[in-house]
């Protein structure tokens, strides 16, 4: 049986022609593919906010779907097409370290190097591998085509520089700043949490808890598994002057 759902996540934006013709790319190689969009709101070549936005997503989706990610600065460079299955799912994107949290998470992933141009389109564009490379390669894996069929395996996959240090990898929409201090890797109980010289004491099950103070920064268990630093109705990024790569200290 063929696996349909392909899902998209992107830097494209929506006012640009780019995420129809990804669409059109892929229903062209499969008519009856059912193409989700996670977002195309992803910042301009922010390829970290594209791997941790996949991370939080992919395990919501069900055994068989093909995801395609395209945050490509490296577009038209050597940078290898990839093909990575985990988790009973594939990743088709760029192999620019977009993939690592799901590397991590995903220890018994197979990765493979896209060479077989037979599935790409006519004379890709250096401009716009998402449409001309990966759309048609998702496609073809709709349509029954093995990974292998694609390319070799390689073990060599680009990821991003490992740090076990607790430290902010992410800050959503909202301001609040995701941790890479995760559930599954913490099992101690955290006291507080120190960040640019605010230390936090706070720890919350749900937002509004406690809400009658509203300006206080707390710790939370967040969706994606990861400790959040927050403020109900406001940016926790904001009063902690935070970017990602900052530093928590964890006592």
């Amino acid at each position: 049986m063929t696996n349909r759902l392909i899902t998209l996540v992107t830097d494209f934006g929506t006012a640009d022609y780019f995420v129809g013709a990804v669409k059109g790319a892929i229903l062209s190689g499969n008519p009856h593919a059912v193409v989700v969009d996670i977002t195309h709101e992803i910042p301009p070549q922010d390829v970290e906010a594209c791997a941790f936005t996949l991370l939080a997503a992919y395990r919501t989706f069900p055994a068989g779907t093909i995801h395609v990610a395209v945050v490509d600065p490296g577009v038209g460079s050597s940078r290898r097409p990839i093909i990575v299955s985990a988790n009973e799912q594939f990743f088709v994107g760029p192999d620019n370290g977009l993939f690592t949290y799901i590397y991590d998470r995903e220890p018994l992933h197979r990765t493979f190097h896209v060479t077989a141009e037979k599935y790409f389109r006519p004379s890709p564009s250096s401009t716009f591998h998402g449409r001309d490379i990966f759309a048609p390669v998702a496609a073809a894996l709709s349509n029954g085509v093995k990974p292998e069929q694609l390319g070799p395996a390689i073990d060599d996959e680009i990821r991003f520089p490992y740090s076990l240090e607790p430290q902010i990898i992410h800050i959503d929409r909202f301001g609040n700043c995701v941790t890479n201090i995760s559930r599954e890797t913490f099992k101690g109980k955290i006291a507080s949490l120190k960040i640019n010289g605010k230390t936090i004491r706070n720890f919350r099950n749900f937002y509004g808890e406690n809400s009658n103070r509203p300006d206080t920064l707390f710790g939370i268990w967040g969706s994606a598994g990861f400790l959040e630093i927050s403020v109900n109705g406001g940016s926790a990024a904001k009063i902690l002057r935070a970017k990602r790569g900052d530093a928590v200290v964890v006592t």
